[in-house]
């Protein structure tokens, strides 16, 4: 098992990230521990990533991971990039991941992310015992000349405490990039509440097929934040947002 106080690093991944308005926010807003605010709009995130061969990163091995959880209020990390947020469902294809993050206090469990992409169309498929449970699909372009880099913070509850921590990345994202749809196909799954409303509204959002971040050092207990509300959101156009199944269906 690796050391979950040391940190990680992680090269060249294939990520999607975005976040959306859900169709039941008080559902979510009860995800959270006592002493987390949520946003107003209740602003979900989601992350669907692949990274392919093991000598991407510094111990974890080849792997796919899935999370989402509840964008905070006041809990914006060092360079505003992105709210910061809580986890709350942290799928990852590999034990030695899920082992790590675990001691770290992340709800991990068992699951697996695909993402293929086919021209302009990026479809990624996070499936739990093989069983598809989120599929979201995207127009994707290429990469430019354009380089993203910043702090994403999340946190966890460990030992009965919460936990902080932020994780730099450097990203080169592709444009043009839209997403289309958003569907959480298994009702009976814990992530259906965070499901999206219909019409999709998306706050942020980009796709890279060469992200490189890191898990730092192990968290740290949660200071005071201060308060701060991230960029506003914006709705797919209806075009866009069909799918065969409604949005958040």
């Amino acid at each position: 098992m690796l050391d979950p106080a040391a940190p990680q690093l992680v090269v060249n991944a294939r990520v999607l990230q975005f976040s959306w308005l859900p169709a039941d926010p008080d559902a979510v807003a009860a995800i959270l521990p006592a002493g987390l605010r949520a946003r107003s709009d209740r602003q979900v995130f989601l992350c669907q990533y692949v990274v392919d061969d093991e000598c991407q990163t510094s111990g974890f091995g080849a792997y796919s991971l899935t999370y989402l959880g509840l964008s905070l209020m006041g809990m914006d990390p060092p360079d505003g990039d992105t709210p910061g947020g809580w986890w709350s469902h942290y799928l990852a294809s590999s034990p030695v991941v899920r082992q790590y993050a675990a001691a770290r206090g992340v709800p991990a469990a068992a699951g697996q992310t695909v993402l293929t992409v086919r021209g302009e169309q990026l479809t990624a498929e996070t499936r739990v015992d093989g069983r598809p449970i989120i599929r979201t699909v995207a127009r994707v372009g290429h990469t430019g000349h354009e380089v993203r880099s910043g702090h994403h913070r999340y946190l966890t509850g460990r030992g009965g405490e919460l936990a902080s921590a932020d994780y730099p990345y450097v990203a080169e994202p592709v444009s043009p990039f839209e997403i289309e749809s958003v569907e959480f196909l298994d009702p009976d799954h814990p992530v259906y509440p965070l499901r999206p409303a219909n019409p999709l509204t998306i706050g942020w959002g980009f796709y890279s097929p060469r992200v490189s971040f890191a898990y730092p050092a192990g968290p740290h207990a949660l200071d005071e934040p201060p308060t701060a509300e991230a960029a506003p959101v914006h709705q797919v156009p209806a075009r866009r947002a069909c799918s065969g199944l409604p949005s958040g269906s």
